[in-house]
């Protein structure tokens, strides 16, 4: 086999395994099994509430894919917005929007390493600096590189200058290609006065700067919503955008995500026999157990039936989770309800007048709503509405 064929044979797989990430359009896509839906409207309208609730621009972030939600189905919805621009985590997350035509400003917020300057300049991509060597290496390349942001450590510990270390670069800071600064908090979600600390050193560090920069941003969907002096010049929300409650006392947005699956088999199990791997769950009476076309390949927790109260809704009933998740199936316990192969079990969203949240979903399956989001697999459709 020659070289050309196998790099022929690797690019269009790669499309095929793409395509159904960001491209899944209503009634084209294969439904046999599981899918997510997306209501954009839903979205949007989330979007105009926080950032009404800030009084400021947006800045939505879209990195990982929107969260798994489709990060150019998305992005397109939000230009009615009108947001001053979008965030993404890499450089192939900001030339996918551009691809798709997205015209306005992509900030990269992975720190940004010389050796890949030339992308972001190919691209327009704004990229995130927060070290003297690709600051200087940046402002070296002059208009041709052009604006970026600087990271301010301010306890998150992670990347970006640290807030008592401004001063030794504050000279080379001095450039009109620095339009903007930011910071990230590590639990605006909580009410403990640790976004506060956090923004009184990122005050304090752009106060030592020469000249202040048109765009200071700090707030991510909880602090936006929590209180306007996070608001600043523009937000960056995230995990608001698709209904889900940032934190306790926040407000939640309109339900934009619901995660489907179709029955795809239905047995009797006898009381005492077992379910799943390890048989780790026990029928206490003669039961139906519905087998759902979900596992955890698609983002579902393996285990996720460790937790009572985890359902979901068929055919107007709630079904607990039973035994442990595999990789491509789901089994609930129907009881004496209906069930029959291709009926639709809704994991999350709306379904018969029941509701199971984003928030309770990721609540049962011991993780945080964003992680659910984002560990929503590629073999599932996104169907946008």
């Amino acid at each position: 086999m020659s070289n050309r064929f196998i790099v022929l044979h690797l690019a269009i797989m790669r499309r095929i395994i793409r395509a159904p990430v960001n491209g899944s359009i209503s009634g084209r896509q294969d439904l046999s099994r599981a899918w997510i839906e997306v209501n954009l409207a839903a979205v949007v309208e989330n979007a105009r509430t926080v950032a009404r609730v800030a009084g400021t621009r947006l800045l939505p972030v879209v990195k990982a894919n929107a969260y798994g939600v489709g990060a150019v189905a998305v992005s397109k919805a939000l230009e009615t917005v009108d947001p001053w621009g979008y965030g993404v985590a890499t450089v192939d997350e900001g030339v996918e929007l551009r691809a798709a035509g997205i015209a306005r400003p992509v900030l990269v917020f992975m720190p940004a390493r010389p050796d890949r300057f030339d992308a972001y300049e190919a691209h327009r991509l704004t990229p995130a600096l927060g070290d003297q060597a690709s600051i200087h290496a940046w402002i070296a390349r002059g208009a041709r590189g052009g604006a970026f942001h600087l990271e301010i450590d301010t306890g998150m510990s992670r990347s970006g200058v640290r807030w008592d270390e401004i001063e030794p670069i504050a000279g080379l800071l001095d450039t009109p290609y620095l339009e903007g600064c930011y910071t990230h908090f590590h639990s605006a979600d909580r009410r403990d006065g640790s976004a506060d600390t956090q923004l009184e050193r990122f005050k304090a560090a752009v106060g030592r700067l020469a000249r202040r920069p048109p765009l200071l941003h700090v707030a991510n969907s909880a602090a936006a919503l929590r209180d306007k002096a996070f608001a600043l010049d523009m937000i960056r929300p995230g995990i608001c955008l698709y209904g889900a409650t940032p934190g306790a006392g926040l407000p939640t947005g309109r339900p934009a995500i619901a995660v489907r699956a179709r029955v795809v088999s239905v047995r009797t199990v006898r009381q005492g026999e077992g379910v799943s791997y390890g048989a780790s769950w026990t029928a206490p009476r003669d039961t139906t157990i519905a087998t759902l076309g979900i596992g955890y390949a698609d983002g579902v927790r393996r285990l996720l039936g460790r937790e009572p109260g985890a359902t979901v809704l068929l055919n107007g009933a709630r079904c607990p989770v039973v035994g442990r998740v595999t990789m491509d199936l789901t089994m609930v316990d129907v009881g004496d309800g209906r069930a029959a192969v291709g009926d639709v079990a809704t994991l999350v969203g709306e379904a018969d007048g029941l509701v199971n949240t984003l928030d309770q979903f990721a609540a049962w399956s011991g993780t945080l709503q964003h992680e659910l989001l984002a560990g929503l697999g590629p073999r599932l459709p996104r169907i946008y509405d």
